[in-house]
């Protein structure tokens, strides 16, 4: 069974930093390309982070390109996310998940920017 279990967030005030991480079971990790995503309250859920397989290369939405980072460590099965210099509109919950793949999403973790 495919799982992933996001923690990390919290609250923090704006220009401050967090880091995510995202433990995945159930599949072969090092083979897929996994993607990091946030849903703000009211809004859809967006794409926000994405990195191959090996790590080899990075993608990232504009609103959040120079600040965050994403990258993975496949002896652990995890996929992380180093957020700094946050603002309120990062405020969501965040979730990982394969690249091209309906799975289940998994709980996600909020982080909240505020002072």
């Amino acid at each position: 069974q495919v799982q992933f279990v996001e923690s990390g967030g919290g609250l923090v005030q704006p220009g401050g930093s967090l880091r995510l991480s995202c433990a995945a079971s159930g599949f072969t990790f090092r083979l897929f390309a996994m993607n990091w995503y946030r849903q703000a309250p009211g809004k859809e859920r967006e794409l926000v982070a994405t990195i191959t397989s090996n790590g080899g290369s990075t993608n990232y939405a504009d609103s959040v390109k120079g600040r965050f980072t994403i990258s993975r460590d496949n002896a652990k099965n995890t996929v992380y996310l180093q957020m700094i210099s946050l603002k309120r509109e990062d405020t969501a919950v965040y979730y990982c998940k394969r690249m091209y793949r309906d799975d289940d999403w998994g709980q996600g973790t909020q982080v909240t920017v505020s002072s």
